[in-house]
């Protein structure tokens, strides 16, 4: 099993959307809300996930493409960078 912790920046179209749901319950990745801001037209979320290395990077491409942008966070115990996640 494999633990990531990840910041999500939401822009104002995907604020009210249960994208955190999705990527858990679609994709076998335990999440966990760490630290979060939201507001009306914008949000970011320090979440960690956990789960087999090729669910959490396939539940990362999907937030990606759903237009989240997906930054690493200082400590995350993940090796690597998944493949098109730009750091801070």
């Amino acid at each position: 099993m494999a633990k990531r912790r990840l910041k999500f920046t939401f822009s104002p179209e995907l604020v009210t959307e249960p994208v955190i749901y999705y990527l858990g319950h679609d994709f076998r990745v335990v999440t966990n809300i760490c630290r979060a801001d939201i507001t009306e037209d914008q949000g970011w979320v320090v979440l960690e996930m956990e789960g087999a290395d090729e669910d959490i990077e396939r539940g990362l491409a999907w937030v990606a493409a759903k237009g989240v942008v997906v930054d690493t966070v200082d400590g995350d115990d993940g090796n690597k960078k998944p493949q098109g996640v730009s750091g801070f």
